[in-house]
């Protein structure tokens, strides 16, 4: 029996999907829920399981491809028989009967049209290398790097210049992209930033495993409840005040960024936010991550001293009015009591919307974050 294996729906709002990886060849022996294909959509990046054991006939959709939710993407001759009048939902991908295809049908899919116009690239140029010889995004994005590679300039002085490289952009990259410059378009941004000392928690994480961050989270969820106008959203009927606390994540990959959500943060010990901070961590650089733990989030945390940075004016991530950024936390001298004396010291930014929060509720919120860090008695809420 052979069933399709279409590009699913990851999520309520995901209307598109890139093949990212194809994990087994064409004509390979695969088993159920084994990794078939990697995908990356405009929200999370994940390991596609094959819906049964058998054998990947066809291969539709190359790597590189951006195509719609229920885009043909391969053939699977399946051992296990299916209902053909049945459409299920098998290990996350949509297996139903096979349709016959359209003759004529476009090979250039709209994703390759669309970046061949953006690139002034003449498809006809371009050698294919999909099924049947279809010219794939990946493709498209092979011949703009070496176009580019290949260009020389010649400069008044006579002397040859290396020319200039283009760098394809990623689904990813090309969605990030949209959405800072629409963040910014959206809300008022305005930027604070506080330092705060870090002795109490030092002193505290000796001898035991734990980051700066759950200590950081921990606070912020403090914070929030005194102060919760913070974990809001703007609408055009009013402020929107979330009662529960999810705190994203900002989590750094190879090629852009991804906001994994911890869920009911405030209810939650250090160890606990530790494990599951460490955990997200982990399934977002290995593309384990399911959609729905990239959403719902109702304020942001970006680490940005992870490399060195000490300040930061972090974009707001929408619909949220507030992202916290965190600075390295370094030993300096400071003055405390009239005394100099060295202790470890972190800037902390609040980037809020100035449509929903004034600078004195912003700094109110930053005055509770700062004492909750500063406090002594960590080891009550372990």
């Amino acid at each position: 029996m052979a069933t399709d294996i279409v590009m699913p729906q990851l999520g309520e709002s995901i209307a598109e999907g890139t093949v990212v990886k194809w994990l087994v060849p064409k004509g390979s022996r695969i088993e159920r829920d084994q990794p078939l294909l990697e995908v990356e959509t405009d929200k999370v990046a994940l390991e596609i399981p094959s819906p049964g054991t058998g054998t990947l006939s066809e291969v539709l959709v190359q790597e590189g491809q951006t195509v719609p939710v229920g885009t043909l993407l391969a053939r699977l001759d399946s051992d296990i028989s299916t209902d053909t009048t049945a459409m299920n939902r098998v290990g996350g991908v949509v297996v139903r009967q096979i349709e016959p295809q359209l003759e004529g049908e476009d090979h250039h899919s709209p994703a390759v049209r669309q970046l061949a116009k953006e690139h002034g690239i003449n498809l006809s140029q371009v050698t294919g290398t999909g099924a049947g010889g279809r010219v794939t995004k990946k493709d498209v994005q092979d011949f703009i790097s070496q176009s580019g590679m290949q260009a020389k300039v010649t400069t008044p002085g006579g002397e040859q210049s290396m020319g200039e490289e283009i760098l394809p952009f990623t689904q990813m990259r090309r969605t990030i992209a949209d959405r800072m410059v629409r963040s910014k378009q959206t809300s008022a941004h305005v930027t604070t930033y506080f330092e705060v000392d870090f002795s109490g928690i030092a002193e505290f994480r000796e001898g035991r495993s734990l980051t700066y961050l759950p200590f950081v989270i921990r606070a912020v969820t403090r914070a929030i409840r005194d102060v919760p106008v913070v974990n809001s959203a703007w609408s055009e009927q009013g402020i929107i005040v979330k009662k529960d606390i999810h705190i994203g994540i900002a989590t750094a990959l190879d090629d852009g960024l991804l906001v994994p959500v911890v869920r009911y943060a405030d209810r939650k010990g250090l160890l606990q936010l530790a494990k599951e901070v460490a955990d997200l961590a982990e399934r977002a650089r290995s593309k384990k991550l399911n959609p729905e733990e990239v959403q719902g989030g109702t304020f942001t945390i970006t680490n940005h001293g992870g490399f060195g940075s000490l300040f930061s004016t972090p974009i707001i991530h929408q619909p949220q009015i507030g992202i916290l950024g965190v600075g390295a936390i370094q030993k300096r001298a400071v003055v405390i009591n009239d005394v100099i004396v060295i202790r470890p010291m972190g800037y902390l930014s609040l980037s809020f919307d100035h449509r929903v929060i004034d600078g004195a509720t912003a700094d109110q919120f930053m005055a509770k974050l700062k004492g909750f860090l500063e406090q002594s008695h960590w080891e009550q809420i372990l």
